[in-house]
């Protein structure tokens, strides 16, 4: 009995020791645990995801994020690269490496800012006119050059037409937005020159319906007799504004970084209160139209009856001839000399 109850005693403190010994070996696994978590995934997560690569539509600038590193770009990606090493938090700045566009119209669905979306500029003569285009162009997707567009706007954010506000990189939000604030304005001020620069009448040829003629140079015939052609000085607006927007556009931005650009115009309209001038102005002259065309077609039977007339008068014959042919159809009797004669039809 001795033996039995002291080997019992054994074994309970053996299993005593054993689960004293237990409890601090599982809060060191489960410390370990967390800690695996909190500081592990983390880098786990940064080295995984320290690989990037671009599509065929975009190029990318990376710039260095790390904890003790800078902010300097590290490094370019070309267009539909593979995955590339970019190194542990870095940003990644993404920009549009295909032709880009930026339109102007009074269509709201089809704008690139909010609602109707018309440049309005004055001719050389006063008249406000809505200028309707779209701009094509490309990013320059040349290294220096993208490197230093980065350093310029990729490091501030701009407002948006619905007053958030994005960084240029942030899809097509941010680069609406770019476009909103620092490429509409050159825009506009490109088509304000080049427009100012031409009268209403050789632009919108139906302005010369309406045109004062006061308005014109001493010496010069009135534009308001008729409309004329433009397709020329359309054609001369936009060379002018592909010249210039080229110049003016890597002066303000500070740099070369668009390229192939391109401006078509659209449409140039009137302000309402003009169009409906030149509306009514071209149902008048439909009136005058319509009238002389009257005239003339009085004019013209009149001078017919007369030649007719003089052509009975040297021949009787004729005439009677013709009033013959005039007759109904089925008289037997027929006194053209008798004044109480009278038309006999048969039965």
């Amino acid at each position: 009995m001795a033996n039995k109850e002291s080997s019992g005693k054994n074994r309970a403190g053996a299993g005593s020791r054993l689960s004293g010994l237990s409890r601090p070996r599982r809060r060191t696994a489960v410390i370990a645990a967390v800690l695996l978590v909190v500081v592990g995934w983390p880098v786990l997560s940064a080295l995984f995801g320290g690989y990037e690569r671009t599509s065929g539509g975009e190029i990318a600038v990376i710039r260095n994020g790390g904890f003790f590193d800078n902010n300097r770009i590290r490094q370019v990606i070309n267009p539909g690269s593979g995955r590339v090493w970019i190194g542990l938090y870095s940003q990644v700045h993404k920009y549009p490496a295909q032709q880009r566009f930026y339109t102007i119209t009074s269509d709201a669905k089809k704008g690139d800012e909010t609602g109707v979306d018309v440049v309005t500029v004055p001719s050389s003569d006063g008249v406000n006119m809505g200028i309707e285009g779209t701009l094509y162009f490309t990013l320059n997707q040349d290294h220096g050059a993208i490197k230093e567009f980065d350093d310029k706007y990729g490091t501030r954010k701009f407002r948006s037409a619905g007053g958030e506000m994005y960084n240029v990189y942030d899809g097509d939000q941010g680069w609406s937005a770019f476009l909103d604030q620092i490429v509409r304005p050159v825009i506009d001020n490109d088509l304000r020159s080049q427009i100012n620069s031409f009268r209403c009448a050789e632009l919108v040829s139906s302005c010369a319906l309406v045109q004062n003629s006061s308005a014109q140079p001493r010496g010069v015939q009135p534009v308001g007799a008729k409309a004329q052609s433009n397709n020329a000085n359309i054609a001369k607006v936009q060379n002018a504004i592909n010249t210039s927007l080229a110049a003016d556009l890597e002066q303000t931005l500070g740099g070369k970084f668009v390229t192939n650009i391109h401006f078509n115009l659209v449409r140039i309209t009137l302000p309402a209160k003009v169009q409906d001038a030149v509306d009514r102005a071209q149902a008048a002259f439909a009136q005058v139209s319509e009238a002389q065309a009257k005239v003339s077609t009085a004019k013209a039977e009149a001078a017919a009856n007369k030649a007719r007339q003089d052509g009975y008068n040297k021949c009787p014959t004729c005439a009677r001839i013709e009033e013959l042919k005039a007759l109904p159809q089925g008289i037997t009797v027929y006194a053209p000399g008798n004044p109480n004669g009278s038309l006999l039809r048969g039965r």
